[in-house]
């Protein structure tokens, strides 16, 4: 997947460069020589096209050199660090080990008497409702 999308960015960073430099050819052959593009009044249009051609040139160097020296690995997680995962791709966290913390914590809160978590009495003898957020309905 990463290969795919290296190649990708590469040939959407040279297609500019490509479509610049075509048109630069087109007036200038079309004109004979980068004088007759001039004297017909392509010399503005001739030297912007040259500009942002160099402008993408410039995107499609630094492209190439980013597949080559690669990101920078920030702080201590990088590619080599001390604590790079060694599970190729799997991340150190457990969910089911979360969820199973959190249900025993909430079942041994729900038992624990006087605990907020433990629903009080109506004076009907039932137990209340949960407290909700908004308006009361009676």
């Amino acid at each position: 997947m990463r290969t795919l999308k290296i190649g990708l960015g590469l040939i959407g960073a040279l297609l500019p460069v490509v479509y610049c430099g075509g048109l630069l050819c087109y007036f200038i052959h079309g004109s004979g020589s980068v004088h007759g593009a001039v004297e017909i009044g392509l010399g503005p249009t001739l030297l912007g096209l040259g500009a942002v051609g160099l402008l993408f040139c410039m995107v499609l160097i630094v492209r190439i050199v980013w597949i080559f020296v690669g990101p920078r690995s920030h702080g201590s997680r990088g590619r080599g660090g001390p604590n790079a995962s060694t599970h190729d791709g799997e991340s150190e966290f457990d969910a089911d080990a979360v969820l199973a913390r959190y249900m025993a914590r909430r079942s041994a809160e729900a038992a624990a008497p006087g605990s907020p978590a433990a629903l009080p009495a109506h004076d009907g003898g039932g137990p209340a409702g949960r407290p909700s957020f908004g308006r009361k309905i009676r």
